[in-house]
């Protein structure tokens, strides 16, 4: 079904204006967009000291569900200078600049700035025992990503294209004023941008934009998807809370790590050749699609997909043939509570469906265990199930980039020491 419709030819370009960047493109999106954009604080330092408190802020379905910020940016940054006593200043008016020119919220900007192993390579001294910052790597035999090193990583999210591209003209040093307050620095004081993607989550999007590599021509991604999966995946209890994330003692107390991966999508079979149940079973678990539990993209499932109804996976895959993504995941919690907050998007950058996962742990630690999980490399070892084929949703993702960060508190978040100096 060809899409039509005013509405959907609005968001259909203001995601491609986020794609392209640049002057022109914020320009045309202010001519799409209400212009109305709520303003910020002016006093930052009254915002949370957690750079990731973003859930408070955030609008929430019907079931109580966080609903991510539809549009996003991410830009890889390189460290230019050779001081970083003497840049910490400009970083820090720069990013202050962004919270007095917009609300801390989806109507207005929420962003984080974090630091990979890298930058800290350039220190004498160690990271605290309480950070649990490792050198990305590959997390499977199947997988040989490139792995992202930049010093630094800048998350721009917003509902509204024309703030994510004005913000991003900003710290790049393009504009004098973003949202009519005057921008005091510019992120490009201290650092080069090495690299930019950009991506989109939420209702109708990826429906909008599945005319792209790894996506069947038959434009089979429900109208209603909020990734191009087709399913919900947000639900409230498959997500860690914010407490469960942070670092909880030393220099980096209110800080976070972050994994962020870039995954292609290969969605040929999964909407060609398996049909709905099969779907359902390699999503969630072979006993959610027998009983028919999962309805549309899962949205009567409410803030909970029910995975402990699931069953063993290593009984589920020997008894069906296959098991579930979040079934395998579901063995990884802690106190009943899951260890990673996702805040991952889908992106046709490079022209293909592609999924910026990005997640939010205490410790990367925490992610590769769940990754391992996902692997279900000891399903596959006592069970029919292959390593990729019939085991959750592996077959269909490739991964092509991974990169680990730290997030400090807003305190510390412009150019930090290992032992927590900094603006």
């Amino acid at each position: 079904m060809h899409r039509e419709t005013r509405g959907v030819d609005r968001r259909s370009f203001l995601k491609a204006a986020v794609a392209i960047g640049g002057a022109s493109a914020l320009s045309a999106c202010l001519d799409r967009e209400d212009a109305s954009v709520p303003a910020g604080v002016d006093d930052p330092s009254t915002l949370p000291e957690r750079q990731h408190a973003w859930n408070d802020v955030l609008s929430r379905d019907d079931a109580g569900n966080v609903v991510p910020p539809r549009h996003h940016a991410l830009l890889h940054l390189e460290y230019a200078g050779g001081d970083p006593d003497a840049d910490r200043e400009a970083v820090e008016a720069a990013l202050r600049s962004l919270e007095r020119a917009y609300e801390w919220s989806n109507e207005g900007l929420l962003f984080t700035l974090g630091y990979s192993p890298a930058y800290f390579e350039r220190f004498d001294a160690d990271l605290p025992e309480a950070v649990d910052l490792r050198d990305p790597k590959p997390l499977s035999a199947f997988e040989d990503p490139v792995l992202d090193t930049p010093d630094a990583i800048l998350h721009l999210a917003s509902d509204r294209a024309s703030v994510v591209l004005e913000a991003e003209e900003a710290a790049r040093g393009n504009r004098d004023a973003a949202n009519g307050v005057d921008v005091e620095a510019a992120l490009t004081d201290a650092f080069e941008v090495a690299d930019r993607r950009t991506g989109f989550v939420g209702d109708g999007l990826p429906a909008d934009h599945q005319d792209v590599g790894g996506v069947p021509d038959s434009e089979p991604v429900p109208d209603d998807a909020p990734m191009y999966m087709g399913f919900e995946s947000g639900f409230e209890k498959s997500q860690a809370s914010e407490d469960r994330v942070t670092i909880r003692s030393g220099p980096f107390a209110d800080g976070t790590t972050q994994h962020v991966s870039h995954m292609n999508l290969n969605l040929q079979q999964w909407y060609e050749q398996d049909d709905r149940d099969s779907r359902v079973a390699q999503m969630f678990c072979p006993a959610h699609a027998d009983s028919g539990a999962v309805e549309g993209t899962g949205e009567n499932l409410g803030d909970d997909p029910g995975v402990d109804d699931c069953g063993d996976p290593v009984e589920t895959a020997d008894e069906h043939g296959v098991v579930g993504h979040a079934q395998k995941l579901a063995a990884t919690r802690e106190d009943d509570e899951p260890l990673l907050l996702r805040r991952d998007f889908d992106s046709t950058d490079g022209g293909s469906a592609s999924l910026h996962f990005l997640a939010l742990q205490r410790g990367i630690g925490d992610f590769e265990a769940v990754r391992e999980a996902m692997n279900g490399d000891d399903v596959a070892d006592q069970t029919p199930v292959g390593r990729r084929q019939n085991n959750g949703i592996r077959q269909y993702l490739a991964v092509t980039h991974r990169g680990n960060y730290l997030l400090p508190p807003r305190g510390r978040r412009a150019l930090p020491v290992p032992g927590g100096r900094g603006a």
